[in-house]
C-alpha cells in the first residue's frame, strides 16, 4: 500500500484494491449533494437490450446513441462517451450495472472511434461519408450536441457526464463549458491527448480549473504522472481519484469483469456515485 500524505482539506482513503484520494468540503452548496432535494424512490431493475437513436451534432451529422432508460425522466441519468477506436460498444456491460444502482444511462458514439463488441461506431461512418475530420478533439462538437438533446430530452433529474480515455479529457472540458447543466463528471485515464491537434499541451489541465461540481477520476498506475496535474488543477471541493494497487485497464475498460481489479474500480465508482442515485 502507498505511503501518502494528507493535508488540510484532503482525506486519503485506503481501501482495499488502491487508494482513493478526495478533496470535500461542504461550505459551497453547489458541491454539496446533501443540499439536494429527497430523490423519488424506484425499483432497481436494468435495461439489457437498449434502445438505439438518433440525433443531429451542431453540424448535422447524425449521433447514434443507445438509450438504457430504466427508470422515469426524473431519476438521474449518466451521459457515456467511449474511448478511441472504440464505440458505445464499450458500455453494453457497464450501462445495465449503472441502472442497478439507480441511473438511466445513454451511450453515444462520437465521430473519433471504430468498433468495440461488436457495436460498429455509426456517428464515425456519418462523419467520413461526409467527408468530416475525425480525430479526437472533432469529437467535441458531438458531446457537446449529446450535452443538449438529452438534457432536453430524458435527463429531467440529475445530469452526469461521464467519459473514458480522450472523451473523459473532453468530458471535463465541458463540465466547465456546461456550468449549470452538469452536476457530476467521471474521468477514466484523463490525459493531455490533443497537443497535436490543434490545442496546448496543457489544455485539459487548464481547463479542470473550472471544473466545480463533483469529479471522480481513475486511471492505471501507470497513467498516474499524466492525469495527477489534471486531478490537482480541478477547482471543485468535492474531487476523488481512485488508483487501483495493482494494474488496471485504461479507460472504462477498468470496470469490465475480465479485469481483476474491476471489483475495486467498481466500489470506488459506487461511492462517489451513491449520494447521486435514486433511493431504493
Amino acid at each position: 500500500m502507498k505511503k501518502i500524505t494528507i493535508t488540510s482539506g484532503l482525506i486519503a482513503v485506503l481501501v482495499a484494491g488502491g487508494m482513493m484520494i478526495s478533496c470535500c468540503s461542504t461550505k459551497n452548496k453547489s458541491d454539496a449533494v446533501a443540499a439536494e432535494p429527497a430523490k423519488a424512490v424506484f425499483t432497481p431493475t436494468s435495461v439489457t437490450t437498449p434502445k438505439t437513436i438518433t440525433f443531429p451534432s451542431s453540424d448535422g451529422i447524425a449521433i447514434t446513441a443507445d438509450l438504457y432508460m430504466a427508470y422515469p425522466d426524473s431519476a438521474p441519468l449518466i451521459l457515456l462517451c467511449h474511448r478511441a477506436n472504440w464505440s458505445r460498444g464499450e458500455y453494453l456491460e457497464i450501462a445495465p450495472k449503472l441502472n442497478l444502482q439507480g441511473f438511466n444511462a445513454i451511450a453515444i458514439d462520437q465521430r473519433s472511434g471504430k468498433t468495440k463488441n461488436n457495436v460498429d461506431n455509426a456517428t464515425a461512418a456519418a462523419a467520413k461519408a461526409a467527408g468530416k475530420p475525425t480525430q479526437f478533439v472533432d469529437a467535441e462538437q458531438d458531446i457537446q450536441a449529446a450535452i443538449d438533446y438529452v438534457k432536453a430530452n430524458y435527463a429531467k433529474g440529475t445530469f452526469i457526464l461521464w467519459g473514458s480515455s480522450y472523451s473523459s479529457s473532453l468530458a471535463l472540458v465541458l463540465t466547465k463549458a456546461n456550468e449549470g447543466k452538469i452536476d457530476a463528471v467521471l474521468a477514466f485515464s484523463p490525459g493531455e491527448y490533443f497537443a497535436d491537434q490543434g490545442k496546448s499541451s496543457s489544455w485539459i489541465t487548464t481547463e479542470a480549473q473550472g471544473v466545480k461540481v463533483p469529479a471522480f477520476l481513475t486511471s492505471k498506475n501507470s497513467e498516474q504522472t499524466g492525469v495527477n496535474p489534471i486531478y490537482n488543477a480541478i477547482a471543485s471541493t468535492k474531487k476523488t481519484y481512485y488508483v487501483p494497487s495493482s494494474e488496471s485497464k485504461h479507460g472504462s475498460e477498468a470496470l469490465y469483469e475480465s479485469n481483476d481489479v474491476s471489483t475495486w474500480a467498481w466500489n470506488a465508482v459506487n461511492k462517489f456515485l451513491e449520494p447521486l442515485a435514486v433511493k431504493r
